[in-house]
């Protein structure tokens, strides 16, 4: 059964750092590109960061540059997300997600699908 799992969300200060961590299994995800999404409370689903087959080839939201990183570990069929100077506004349900196509960038966020149960991000004031 091929399934992602987030991990390390939880409640932090404004100016505070978290890593989450998504773990697939199932199958290989070393030649997909896999992207974080977020979702605040009454609001769609956003997309947060992207990375590539390449890991060197990463994408960020307008709202993340510069705070957020995105980085995966295909030994361990795991990608990251290091985000810090966290803000009151990032506060929401993290997903992990993926397109199951190999060699393929997804742009669209229907094109992802295979997605995790979340993780909250909570950002306190």
């Amino acid at each position: 059964q091929v399934q992602l799992v987030e991990s390390g969300g939880g409640l932090v200060q404004a100016g505070g750092s978290l890593r989450l961590s998504c773990a697939a299994s199932g199958r290989s995800f070393t030649n997909d590109a896999m992207g974080w999404f977020r979702q605040a409370p009454g609001k769609e689903r956003e997309f947060v960061a992207r990375i590539g087959w390449i890991a060197d080839v990463a994408t960020y939201g307008n709202s993340v540059k510069g705070r957020f990183t995105i980085s995966r570990d295909n030994a361990k069929n795991t990608v990251y997300l290091d985000m810090t100077s966290l803000k009151p506004d990032d506060t929401g349900v993290y997903y992990c997600a993926a397109a199951l196509r190999s060699y393929y960038t997804p742009l669209e966020i229907s094109e992802y699908k295979i997605w995790g149960r979340g993780t909250q991000v909570s950002v306190s004031s």
